[in-house]
């Protein structure tokens, strides 16, 4: 019987490297609702420019090592931030008239906005510290 139940727990958990064990398939963590990624020109517009709270905005890409350091750390700081400020990430082989439109020439680009406006913004990877500012900056704390 134990050996039964051990198999059932065995086989209920989600494979190794699936979306589940990683809970990103459905995810209710206060950082998943806080973190986005951008599905189209008219998505960015509902999403970003149309918001009501200030966006981070993170065009990266998938073959950027610099990239993958700093947008689990800005989602992180987003998720403590708990809703004041939400983060979308661009990814600029997807969508590369955002790139054009907000002149994203290298990556990762961080903006700031507020309103539809960008506010502030910056090029290549940051500390925890001056991420932790930015966002200060951004939400006026």
């Amino acid at each position: 019987m134990a050996q039964r139940l051990a198999l059932c727990r065995l086989l209920s958990r989600p494979a190794r490297g699936s979306l589940a064990s990683h809970g990103r398939a459905f995810s209710s963590s206060a950082g998943r609702r806080n973190t986005f990624n951008v599905q189209d020109g008219n998505d960015f517009q509902d999403r970003v420019v149309n918001s009501r709270k200030p966006v981070v905005v993170d065009f990266h890409a998938q073959w950027c090592g610099p990239c993958k350091i700093l947008g689990p750390r800005l989602e992180k700081l987003v998720s403590k931030l708990e809703g004041k400020v939400l983060m979308a990430k661009v990814d600029i082989d997807d969508h590369t008239d955002l790139a054009i439109e907000y002149e994203v020439s290298a990556v990762p680009t961080v903006l700031a906005m507020k309103n539809g406006d960008v506010v502030d913004k910056f090029v290549g990877i940051k500390d925890e510290d001056q991420l932790e500012a930015f966002l200060k900056k951004l939400i006026g704390a």
